[in-house]
């Protein structure tokens, strides 16, 4: 629904997730004048309720189905979706039932097939080797039913959270269309899901510095910020790190590391330890790279109330979501 509300085509849209509710299902077959590109099914009960959806519509339902290729990556558990146990995707073993149910249900008109191996990857092999099984499972459908029209090899590009990423987007595109045209299926629109390799790195978490901690006789030093974990999940979740820097400070005399943690009562409220300037310390604080997690992924937990969105554009704020004090104060640094 918000995909479709930015005025996007609805046939530049596909719509993946295991837990499609219906009337989200019946959004999706009803867009347009033939519904969204395609409904990316994960099951085989999902498959015949896009069918009972659409039934029920009087309408046609583009689908692809989502397949399991069974290869984990080098990457957080959380975040791992291609092997045989994750929850995603329909495993190969299963592909018989599934075409049953779309090939004896006039309603729906399958589009494609899509694979996604999760999130963070930083080498194209095991993607490319996922995009090798679904070409493969690709062609022995074609051969049995005729042509498709796309084949989606899914996203989960890494990006550089500061400690390098060797690989960019382009590698793995030129990677798949190699593969896809040795495959003999140079006929099919490819769809990628660049994912955050588009917004991750064009938002950041601003947080201004309570005060800071030092133990004289350990020498250990905190930076205690207003942001916590609920504002940015990740570091607790996935125990992912992002680059912190000092917000505009005049060139420091001295820096010291310092571990940059928030107010829940919680140790997981740690961001981690980094280089930052000491006399004096910053008052305030970026933290990098969190545009497809910060506000998005935000709760209130712990009572805390969500963090103002600030949006820039040109070097100028153009808007403030929910005003406040610190917001407020936020987008006058803020200004370039």
């Amino acid at each position: 629904g918000l995909v479709l509300e930015t005025g996007l085509s609805p046939e530049n849209i596909v719509f993946s997730g295991v837990a499609k509710r219906d009337d989200e299902i019946d959004r999706a077959i009803s867009a347009g004048p033939a519904g969204i590109y395609a409904v990316q099914a994960e099951s085989v009960e999902e498959i015949a309720r896009i069918a009972a959806r659409a039934r029920s519509l009087g309408k046609k339902a583009r689908i692809s189905v989502r397949i399991n290729p069974g290869i984990a990556i080098d990457t957080h558990a959380h975040v791992a979706t291609g092997h045989d146990e994750a929850k995603f995707g329909i495993l190969r073993d299963d592909l018989p039932d599934a075409y049953r149910v779309i090939d004896t249900s006039p309603e729906l008109v399958l589009m494609g097939l899509s694979s996604h191996i999760g999130s963070t990857q930083t080498s194209t092999g095991p993607y490319l080797d996922a995009a090798r099984i679904l070409f493969d499972v690709v062609k022995a459908r074609e051969a049995s039913r005729g042509p498709l029209a796309f084949v989606d090899t899914g996203g989960g590009f890494g990006i550089d959270y500061g400690q390098g990423c060797p690989v960019q987007p382009a590698d793995f595109v030129r990677g798949l269309l190699v593969r896809q045209k040795e495959a003999g299926l140079s006929h099919l629109r490819l769809v990628v899901e660049p994912g955050r390799s588009l917004v991750g790195p064009f938002g950041v978490l601003v947080a201004t510095a309570i005060q800071t901690k030092i133990s004289a006789s350990s020498g250990r030093r905190w930076l205690m910020i207003d942001a916590g974990m609920n504002d940015l999940i990740r570091p607790a979740l996935y125990q992912a790190r992002h680059r912190i820097e000092a917000l505009r400070e005049a060139p420091a005399t001295r820096t010291a590391s310092f571990r940059v943690v928030g107010p829940i009562c919680e140790s997981a409220d740690d961001f981690g330890a980094y280089d930052l300037p000491s006399d004096p310390p910053p008052s305030a604080v970026v933290i990098r790279d969190a545009g497809a997690y910060g506000f998005t992924m935000a709760s209130a937990y712990n009572g805390r109330a969500l963090p103002a969105e600030i949006f820039v554009s040109h070097g100028r704020v153009a808007s403030i979501s929910r005003a406040s004090p610190t917001a407020s104060w936020i987008a006058g640094r803020l200004q370039l």
